[in-house]
């Protein structure tokens, strides 16, 4: 059987290995999926290890998306423009690093939430790794607008000049969430971590467009804070990132494998586990 893992710290939580072993057995795909707990001064000699030991690709989660990178021979342009990986494919040539994450966004945006981003006016709201990972997928998606905003504007304005060469006739700002007084949106992606501490971002009225989708990059077993405060100041829908998480599983094993599993029966699975009994 060919061998896959995740790796991170913590890992216990992580649903890849669920993810990837129905993907296997969807596919007839002869593999095993692992979860690897690494020490934190202990990444590099723990993905040397697995693929010493004949591992042939791993996905890699927090806190080492940025070791993943520095550890790649090469990377794709996505995880290039990212400055993070989490994503690792091993062969003869050496160690592949790639970026999946704003891929499953979008995936999951259009394909499994039917919203187009075409021509559409979407704000992206923080300026860290997940945002910067989002970007380049979000700008080949072709909106009319991408505005990035952060409690510090200066970082969103650092992010808008990396990616300036991408956007092309696409409109490009940066700005802080009070400056977004006045704009409407058609579609407003949560990428901050501020749902972990059960708050969302401090947004102005009226940001959300009729039929305006809220979009949270983090997950549980009911609405987050930001879907709350999104629905409660008017946006038409909104939708968790659960299957971000799957979409871009699909796209690891897809690039790994060379076939792209389906991923809506994975996600409903998925959905029913977390619903509160």
């Amino acid at each position: 059987m060919d061998q896959y893992a995740v790796i991170g710290h913590p890992i216990a939580h992580s649903k890849s290995p669920r993810i990837h072993a129905a993907f296997a057995s969807q596919t007839a795909q002869p593999l095993e999926y692992q979860a690897l707990l690494a020490p934190l001064d202990g990444f590099v000699a723990a993905v040397q290890a697995f693929r010493a030991a004949g591992g042939l690709g791993m996905n890699v989660t927090v806190p080492f998306k940025l070791e993943a990178f520095a550890l790649a021979d090469r990377h794709t342009a996505r995880a290039q423009t990212a400055g993070a990986v989490n994503t690792l494919a091993f062969d003869e040539s050496g160690i592949l690093g790639d970026n999946t994450d704003g891929a499953g966004l979008v995936r999951d945006l259009v394909h499994n939430l039917q919203c187009p981003l075409a021509g559409r006016r979407i704000l992206l709201l923080g300026a860290g790794g997940a945002a910067r990972g989002a970007m380049l997928p979000l700008l080949q998606a072709a909106p009319s607008s991408l505005t990035l905003a952060n409690r510090t504007e200066s970082k969103a304005a650092e992010l808008v000049r990396t990616f300036g060469h991408y956007a092309g006739a696409i409109e490009l700002h940066a700005s802080s969430y009070c400056a977004l007084a006045g704009a409407q949106f058609d579609v407003v992606i949560n990428a901050t971590s501020a749902s972990l501490a059960a708050e969302a971002p401090p947004l102005p009225d009226g940001i959300y467009a009729q039929d305006a989708l809220a979009y949270d990059m983090m997950y549980g077993s009911s609405d987050t804070a930001y879907m709350q405060s999104a629905r409660a100041a008017g946006a038409s829908r909104v939708a968790d990132g659960l299957g971000m998480l799957v979409e871009q599983a699909a796209e690891s094993f897809a690039l790994w494998r060379g076939v792209r599993p389906l991923t809506a029966p994975v996600l409903t699975a998925l959905r029913n586990e977390l619903r509160p009994a």
